[in-house]
């Protein structure tokens, strides 16, 4: 009885662990590499049309020249429903030339709440809008006014 009880216990160590089995752990990673794949292969694949309508607009302020310069991060005001991928995408898109390639290393999206403003008598309030930092490639930058 001691050899079956000692047997039971060594296995239930092993689940403890964290043992797999062996033929389970090898069909969890190619599930998971699979889907890695699938992932990437969407990020990479967009409708031009959408990207070209992801961008609104550059936001222009003190604290984005600040940013700007100091951590080479661009800031646009972006579609509500874009994505991290798309805006991605559509940055590389629309600023990369035949000289030289955009590359985005990170995006950051922050969404803006609309302030309640008065006037006069009469409450409202601003729409909601979507902002997103946009980190470049050191040693890269993106000209928003065309050089002649």
């Amino acid at each position: 009885m001691n050899q079956a009880t000692s047997a039971k216990q060594a296995a239930s160590a092993k689940q403890v662990a964290g043992a797999k089995p062996a033929g389970g752990a090898k069909q969890a990673t190619r599930v998971t590499q699979r889907s890695r794949a699938k992932q990437h292969a969407r990020a990479k694949q967009f409708n031009q049309e959408r990207l070209l309508t992801v961008l609104l607009a550059p936001v222009v302020s003190e604290k984005t020249t600040f940013i700007g310069e100091k951590a080479n991060q661009y800031v646009f005001r972006v579609a509500p429903d874009a994505t991290k991928p798309e805006i991605k995408a559509a940055v590389e898109l629309l600023f990369s030339t035949k000289d030289k390639k955009i590359q985005v290393t990170g995006v950051q999206v922050a969404n803006v709440r609309g302030k309640h403003k008065r006037f006069g008598r009469m409450l409202g309030r601003r729409n909601n809008w979507k902002k997103a930092y946009v980190s470049l490639a050191a040693g890269q930058d993106i000209a928003f006014q065309p050089t002649e």
